[in-house]
Order: C-alpha cells, then sequence, then structure tokens
C-alpha cells in the first residue's frame, strides 16, 4: 500500500469517525427510566444510613445528577462528567499511598476491575473501593470509562454512567486485610441493587 493510498483511508476513517459521532450527537438522546437514588434503602442487613447534604459550591462542580455514595450522571454531553477520584480525593487533602487494582463479583456478572485505594490525611486511613458503571458494565480505569461513552453515545444515543466508591475508615492499629473483611460484606450487600438504580 503506497503512503498516499493510506492517507486516504485514514482520512476516510477519521471522516466516518466524525459523521457517526455528530449523527449520534444529533439526534435526541435517550433517558432510560430508573429508580432515584433518594429511594436507595437505609438500611441494608446491619448497616444503617443517614443523609449527608452536599455544599451548593460541591453541587456547583458536580453537575446535575444523584449522588449518594453513587454519583449518577443521567448525561454526560454537556461538560458534566464523572471525576475521577484520583482527582477528587488529593483535592480534598487525602493523599494516596497505595493503589491495588482488584476484581469484584456481583450475582449474573462477571467478575470485574475496580480500583482499592489507601488514602492518608494526618493520621487518619481509609480503605476506598472505586469503579464506574454503566450499563451492565463495571470498568475501573478512568480511560477505559471515556472510551465507552463515547462508544455507546454512538451506538446507543446514552452517555448515562455513574462512579460508585465506598469507603471505610481504618482504625488505629487495624490492617488493610482487616478493614477490607469490614468492606466487602457491605459491597456485596449493595452491588445486586445497582441495576435498579442504574439503567442497563
Amino acid at each position: 500500500m503506497t503512503r498516499s493510498t493510506l492517507r486516504f483511508a485514514l482520512a476516510v476513517l477519521l471522516i466516518g469517525a466524525a459523521a457517526l459521532f455528530l449523527q449520534a450527537h444529533t439526534r435526541s438522546e435517550v433517558f432510560p427510566s430508573r429508580l432515584p437514588l433518594q429511594s436507595f434503602p437505609q438500611q441494608l442487613g446491619d448497616w444503617k444510613s443517614y443523609d449527608v447534604p452536599l455544599e451548593k459550591d460541591v453541587l456547583e462542580v458536580l453537575g446535575p445528577g444523584d449522588f449518594l455514595f453513587i454519583a449518577y450522571f443521567p448525561s454526560q454531553r454537556a461538560g458534566d462528567t464523572i471525576h475521577s477520584p484520583q482527582h477528587c480525593l488529593p483535592g480534598a487533602g487525602w493523599t494516596p499511598i497505595e493503589n491495588h487494582p482488584m476484581q469484584l463479583t456481583m450475582p449474573g456478572h462477571a467478575p470485574f476491575p475496580v480500583n482499592r485505594y489507601i488514602i492518608a490525611k494526618g493520621d487518619a486511613r481509609q480503605v476506598v473501593l472505586y469503579w464506574y458503571w454503566a450499563h451492565d458494565r463495571g470498568v475501573a480505569s478512568e480511560y477505559w470509562a471515556k472510551f465507552y461513552l463515547v462508544a455507546d453515545s454512538i451506538r446507543m444515543n446514552r452517555t448515562d454512567g455513574a462512579l460508585v466508591r465506598i469507603t471505610t475508615p481504618m482504625y488505629r492499629g487495624e490492617t488493610v486485610d482487616a478493614a477490607m473483611q469490614r468492606i466487602m460484606p457491605f459491597t456485596s450487600s449493595v452491588t445486586p441493587l445497582l441495576e435498579s438504580y442504574i439503567p442497563r
């Protein structure tokens, strides 16, 4: 294949991709029905929740959406996109001291990757599990989440998605393994409920 033929083929491919992207953005975006996060159960097993209101400036940064420990965005087309905890946690004064990828399983799904972070602020330590969830798919990588955002926008005319983040404090002298033994049963209780609040 000559260099000019290769350039022509690449130009055709880029024009075709741009046309698909623009066509997807001219259609009315699909907003599937779902339960609002305000209706998420306030008790799961022995765990009880309480509402912590978000400050106005935090809501302005996050943009429109529902927020619990799940941040659901019904649309990410207008610049209101999911913020990575890798940026938000340091911005809130937390220093990542360990990043360990792991696999998570939930009923009816193949295992999918999640991020396990150990973060510190002063003497405080926390274990954070987080992943991106959209259209029945879990990914750990911010880059894969952006790739699927564009692909699903073209294929499904949808840009909805969520960040699921679960955090537990590490008590003085506690090991990471001990904190994980506390966080994993809670995570196992939460994940089966996601499909009602984050549409497939």
